[in-house]
């Protein structure tokens, strides 16, 4: 007996540390994210203080007015709603390889989709009409993501071509039906028709936006994270984004992943669209976005492509942009640190792939030598 007592110990001992060490590698990612936004937030308080201003009491007033009352979280929440959106909707492109910036312009056609639907169909009752405006915002801004998607698996275009002039034209084509077939007289800016009073997302507070688009961003992300983890389609969207040779010789459907994964890509962009323009605006506002849909691409960045990542990077953002108008105007800090920490950030994670990359071709370089070696 006291002879397998210490045997049983070590076995319990090393479960112990193999428990710990998945742990640590599941939650990599986050920490990660976490890391990064504070070296952001650090590094910009530095540059706060070279330039004298006061660091803590900017950051005292932006947290304060972020989270520090009802009114404060609630407009975080809404500032964020969007950034959960299109950050899922890079998200899930980039993980399949594809690097798609067109999620500003599902996002307009999603948009503009939603309104039309609720300024059409007066008669449905409201959760109806409600579940229609976002069914067909998610239908165009998803239609609209297999335009590119169809390109590149079929002809091999490159996406980020083709996305970028998708913007363009969704934009363009978005605004000219405001100022043409649904042109609305007597306005300063050129928008639609007010949606039926039934399609108005109702506001959880008075003193609020806050709408439940936030709660269908958070069901967006537990069916992405279901997605990825759990579907074959969000294994085959993994395995297309680590090795596209590999996924060719596996007989993988590659040209139905892509369009799937730009549909996907789209439809969620269009949600975000649908959000706003049934929970802030109530209707379709030309040029509304002020790039809602390329910001996605900074939210998933920094959120290393982890559905995770990205909810906590779109909360990050919500908070820096819900507070920093009230900081800008009790302090002499001008509302543009927000910019500053987000180019840091994105600095940081440049600096990060710059050394991910260099430890991959260290890792080459080594295994090239050694093979090297045992043939000589």
């Amino acid at each position: 007996m006291t002879l397998e007592e210490p045997a049983t110990t070590d076995a319990a001992a090393n479960q112990w540390e193999a428990r710990g060490r998945s742990l640590l590698l599941r939650s990599w990612p986050v920490l990660r994210v976490l890391l990064t936004l504070l070296l952001a937030l650090l590094l910009g308080g530095i540059i706060m203080e070279i330039s004298g201003k006061d660091s803590i009491a900017a950051y005292r007033l932006l947290y304060r007015e972020a989270v520090g009352g009802q009114r404060q979280f609630a407009n975080t929440l809404l500032k964020a709603t969007p950034l959960i959106f299109t950050g899922l909707a890079t998200m899930v492109a980039f993980r399949a390889g594809i690097f798609n910036v067109g999620v500003e312009g599902s996002l307009y056609v999603g948009a503009f989709g939603a309104a039309w639907v609720g300024f059409t169909f007066t008669n449905l009752p409201a959760i109806p009409l409600i579940a229609l405006c976002f069914a067909f915002a998610a239908l165009v801004g998803g239609l609209w993501g297999v335009i590119p998607g169809y390109l590149k698996a079929r002809w091999a275009v490159d996406e980020i071509v083709t996305t970028i002039m998708l913007n363009y034209v969704a934009i363009f084509f978005t605004d000219y039906l405001v100022n043409g077939p649904f042109y609305l007289p007597g306005m300063a800016n050129a928008m639609s028709e007010r949606v039926a009073p039934q399609a108005e997302l109702p506001r959880f507070i008075r003193s609020s936006q806050w709408n439940p688009a936030f709660f269908l961003a958070i069901a967006a992300f537990i069916a992405v994270l279901f997605l990825m983890r759990r579907l074959t389609l969000g294994y085959e969207i993994r395995a297309l984004g680590s090795n596209l040779q590999f996924s060719r010789w596996s007989s993988m459907p590659i040209l139905r992943i892509i369009v799937l994964v730009m549909f996907i890509s789209g439809a969620l962009g269009g949600l975000a669209g649908g959000g706003q323009a049934l929970g802030v605006h109530y209707r379709f506002v030309s040029g509304f976005s002020r790039g809602l849909g390329y910001d996605g691409i900074v939210i998933a960045l920094v959120g290393r492509n982890h559905p995770v990542g990205v909810l906590l990077a779109a909360l990050f953002f919500g908070a820096l942009r819900s507070g920093s108008t009230v900081m800008e105007i009790f302090t002499d800090v001008p509302r543009d640190l927000v910019d500053v920490i987000q180019a840091l950030i994105i600095l940081f994670i440049a600096i990060d792939l710059s050394f991910t990359w260099w430890r991959r071709w260290r890792a080459r370089r080594q295994e090239s030598e050694t093979a090297e070696l045992q043939v000589a």
